[in-house]
C-alpha cells in the first residue's frame, strides 16, 4: 500500500490536532456519564467501584464507549467533533475513506501512544509527513481541509 499523501491533502500540524483533542474531551464526558449512568443499570444502582467487578464493567462501558465515539466517527465521516472545529479528517493514505477495522486499529495503536507518554504523537513533529504511530498502522493520515 501507498503511504504518501493525497496530491491535494495538506497534512495536519500537531499543534491542531491537539487542540482538536482537547475539545473532543467535551463529548467524551457525555459519552463517560452514558457509560456511568449504563454500569449503573447493570449494577441494579448498587455500584461500588472498589469492588473488582464493579471497577470492570465501568472501565468496560468507558472503553468501549471511547472506542465507538472515535472509530464510528473516522470512518463514517472521518472526523470527530473536535475535528470538525479545527477543519481536520482522517482519511487513508490515499485520500480515501478510512475502513472500521483500521479506524479501530487507529483507535488502538493511539492507546499505545498515549501509554507510550505520548511518543507515537510526538513522532509527527519529525516525520516527513506529519504522520503518527497510529497514522502508520492504520496507513491513514490526518488532513486541514480549505475553508469553504
Amino acid at each position: 500500500m501507498n503511504d504518501s499523501p493525497p496530491d491535494t491533502a495538506t497534512p495536519a500540524p500537531l499543534h491542531l490536532r491537539l487542540c482538536a483533542g482537547l475539545y473532543d474531551l467535551l463529548p467524551l464526558l457525555g459519552v463517560w456519564f452514558v457509560a456511568g449512568l449504563l454500569a449503573l443499570l447493570v449494577t441494579g444502582g448498587a455500584l461500588d467501584p472498589h469492588r473488582g467487578g464493579h471497577k470492570l464493567v465501568v472501565q468496560s462501558l468507558v472503553s468501549g464507549l471511547t472506542a465507538g465515539y472515535f472509530v464510528l466517527s473516522w470512518a463514517r465521516g472521518g472526523q470527530t467533533i473536535g475535528m470538525r472545529a479545527w477543519r481536520l479528517r482522517v482519511v487513508g493514505a490515499d485520500g480515501s475513506r478510512l475502513p472500521a477495522a483500521r479506524a479501530l486499529l487507529r483507535f488502538l495503536v493511539a492507546l499505545l501512544s498515549l501509554a507510550a507518554l505520548g511518543a507515537g504523537f510526538w513522532w509527527a513533529l519529525i516525520d516527513a509527513q506529519k504522520r503518527t504511530w497510529h497514522d502508520m498502522a492504520a496507513h491513514s493520515m490526518m488532513v486541514r481541509l480549505e475553508k469553504r
